[in-house]
C-alpha cells in the first residue's frame, strides 16, 4: 500500500471569499503532494502567492505560502492507492511540472462550473479539477462528476481518504524543519 497526500487549504483573500461563498465550506483550494510533508506538492493556482490574477500549475511553496498568508489553514488527508497508481501520479505531476507555463487556470470554465455544466478546454483546470482528473487516469474516483465539475468540496466529501492533520500551515511549514508526524492527532499536535 502507498500513499498519495491531498491537502484542503483555507487562505485570506478576495478570491477566496468568493470561492467560499459559493462552496459554502472553510476549504477551497486543493494540493497534491508524494508525502505528508508537502514537500513535493502541487496545484492549479497562484504562480505567485502574492498575487491573484497569475495563476497556472506550479509546485507550491510552504514557506512562501506562509510568508503571504501566515493565517493559512490546512486539512491533510491520505489517500490509499498501490505503488504504482503513486508512480504513475508522480510521473505525471513532474512532467507536468516541466510544461508548467501551458498549464492555466480555467476562468473561461467557472461559469460552466457553476452551472454543473462539463467543459474543459485543452490545458485550463481550476485545482480541483486537475487533481481529478490526474487522480481518475490513474484509477481513483474521487467523484463520479466529469473532472472538470469536482471541486475542493468533493475531496472534503469523498469517503476513501483518511485525515492526517489539520492547523495551522506555521506547524508543518518550516525550512528546517521535518515533521515528526507521531503524536499527531486529526487536529495538530497531540
Amino acid at each position: 500500500m502507498a500513499y498519495i497526500y491531498i491537502a484542503l487549504v483555507d487562505t485570506p483573500g478576495i478570491f477566496a471569499s468568493m470561492i467560499r461563498g459559493f462552496l459554502k465550506q472553510r476549504y477551497v483550494h486543493v494540493v497534491i503532494s508524494k508525502d505528508v510533508n508537502l514537500t513535493e506538492a502541487y496545484s492549479v493556482g497562484r504562480r505567485n502567492p502574492a498575487v491573484p490574477v497569475i495563476a497556472g500549475f506550479e509546485r507550491e511553496d510552504k514557506n512562501k505560502i506562509l510568508r503571504i498568508f501566515p493565517t493559512a489553514f490546512y486539512r491533510i488527508y491520505e489517500l490509499p492507492c498501490t505503488s504504482a497508481q503513486k508512480q504513475r501520479i508522480m510521473e505525471r505531476l513532474e512532467a507536468d511540472y516541466r510544461r508548467r507555463f501551458r498549464i492555466h487556470y480555467a476562468v473561461c470554465g467557472l461559469p460552466f462550473l457553476v452551472l454543473g455544466i462539463p467543459f474543459y478546454q485543452k490545458d485550463h483546470y481550476t485545482c480541483a479539477s486537475y487533481i481529478a482528473r490526474v487522480l481518475q487516469k490513474n484509477g481513483i474516483f474521487v467523484s463520479q462528476k466529469h473532472f472538470s465539475l469536482v471541486t475542493p468540496k468533493d475531496f472534503l466529501e469523498y469517503g476513501g481518504m483518511k485525515q492526517v492533520f489539520e492547523g495551522p500551515l506555521s506547524e508543518i511549514a518550516s525550512p528546517d524543519l521535518n515533521f515528526a508526524w507521531e503524536g499527531v492527532t486529526a487536529y495538530g499536535k497531540g
